[in-house]
């Protein structure tokens, strides 16, 4: 349990939705595994609730793991936000997220962006540095 109790421990691995200029903003962080990410995908539904063209920012950058389980819920979004003719797009800079999506095959439907700020922009980040043997980057 984190000894702050006003801040989430790490199962609570993403924020409830914010605005973010005419944008939703869902927050992760922590560690994304099958065992965690039920309060993301739950936030991910909520901020496209509603009508209208959702536009999704989800910033992946307090993340400091993620597997697999992550690409459902973001591809769901993604299908969705597509057909009500919005975006999501995902914050990240860590080598070890983008081997997910590479991995999975989706690191052209979700590049990298550095910040919320970047992604409002639609200003895609630089190539990922590559791990290095031995796991660091």
């Amino acid at each position: 349990m984190n000894s702050c109790s006003h801040l989430p421990g790490p199962a609570e691995s993403s924020a409830r939705p914010v605005l973010f200029a005419d944008c939703r903003l869902v927050l992760a962080r922590g560690e994304l595994d099958l065992t965690t990410m039920t309060p993301l995908a739950e936030n991910l539904r909520r901020a496209r609730a509603g009508t209208g063209r959702p536009c999704l920012i989800v910033d992946l950058s307090a993340v400091t793991f993620a597997d697999g389980s992550i690409l459902e819920p973001l591809c769901e979004a993604w299908d969705e936000c597509r057909a009500r003719r919005g975006w999501a797009r995902v914050v990240y800079t860590r080598p070890s997220t983008a081997l997910v999506f590479r991995a999975g095959g989706l690191a052209g439907r979700f590049p990298g962006y550095a910040s919320a700020q970047d992604a409002w922009q639609g200003v895609i980040a630089g190539p990922a540095p590559r791990l290095e043997r031995g796991g660091s980057a």
